[in-house]
């Protein structure tokens, strides 16, 4: 199946799967669904905002994307390419294209290697350099681009701030020239006054750079800024796919509702005003999933036939998909 010209990434039907063994034999008793037919495109040059509570499965589809785990089925098809069965040889030559931006700026970056070296390692692992000279010039390039001073190479990870470090994990995915950058929450473990920094340096890199993002996060108010479609994922399925603007004004799946109804306004005199959407009891597990909607134990709206069969994602208007019978 092969993606049109404007679509960089396109994702069908993606499961992640991951077994649950017991007893000194390790038989298998069940599996953890991470991923259950997950399907969304991204086009070129756009960001993609992909939301949920914690567990629900954001980063595990980021992870299948990158190819750090193997699809338990499905198909992951980067610029015409399918991906998803690649043998282990040749997805390195994929990652050269698909980076990733950890979320944790410091617990990503080896204490013992010094910032240059952390941002140079992948033009020696791609042979991206023909001499030293070379190679120094790079890092320094990269350093210049992310909004460091070249004069920090020799530091090491513990002599920088949060922000920083993010900005040398930017710098180090943007080494081997990729296309296309998975964002793991990428500014959730920072302070709030450098969280707005990191965005805009990722929105001016992308139109300097050509990027394709997939923003993952569980911050509504961060991805509405950043995005031009958003994903809202619950329990390893996506149940609404919408442009953001669209995500705000007119949210239709009561899930979706709930989230928007947890971002602080700051205003006080609307914040006392609107209606809280409060959910009941805990997201159930992966492991044992509630059967039809994943959603409809804590839905204030769920009739008996929502437990019977889950919901498909469907158009309901051009352009906004929602997985929900009572839409």
């Amino acid at each position: 199946m092969a993606s049109s010209a404007d679509t960089l990434l396109e994702v069908n039907n993606l499961k992640m799967y991951f077994p649950v063994t017991q007893g000194i034999f390790r038989r298998k008793v069940g599996d953890v669904k991470a991923v259950d037919d997950v399907t969304f495109k991204i086009k070129r040059g756009e960001t993609v905002g992909l939301v949920g509570e914690s567990g629900c499965g954001k980063t595990t589809v980021g992870r299948c994307i990158l190819r750090i785990y193997k699809p338990t089925s499905g198909q992951i098809i980067f610029d015409g390419q399918d991906i998803s069965n690649l043998p282990l040889s040749k997805v390195r030559s994929i990652r050269q294209k698909i980076q990733l931006v950890f979320q944790d700026p410091y617990g990503s970056l080896d204490p013992r290697q010094s910032a240059g070296s952390i941002v140079g390692e992948s033009l020696k692992i791609h042979h991206l350099y023909q001499d030293k000279e070379e190679y120094k010039k790079r890092v320094d390039e990269l350093f210049s681009l992310v909004g460091l001073d070249p004069e920090m190479v020799n530091r090491y990870p513990h002599e920088f701030s949060g922000g920083q470090r993010q900005r040398i994990g930017i710098a180090r995915a943007l080494s081997c020239n990729p296309s296309f950058v998975v964002c793991d929450e990428p500014i959730s473990a920072l302070d709030v006054s450098i969280q707005a920094q990191i965005i805009n340096l990722l929105q001016e890199l992308q139109k300097k750079l050509n990027l394709t993002y997939l923003l993952i996060a569980h911050d509504l108010s961060v991805v509405r800024h950043v995005s031009d479609m958003i994903a809202v994922m619950y329990l390893g399925h996506i149940v609404e796919l919408t442009d953001w603007k669209e995500l705000y004004e007119n949210p239709l799946m009561p899930y979706t509702q709930a989230l928007l109804s947890a971002i602080p306004i700051p205003d006080p005199r609307v914040e006392r005003k609107r209606e809280r959407v409060i959910l009941k009891g805990d997201v159930p597990s992966p492991l044992n999933p509630p059967n039809g909607c994943p959603f409809h134990p804590r839905c204030w709206i769920a009739i008996p036939d929502c437990s019977k069969a889950r919901p498909q994602l469907r158009q309901i208007k051009p352009n906004h998909m929602v997985a929900c019978i009572r839409v």
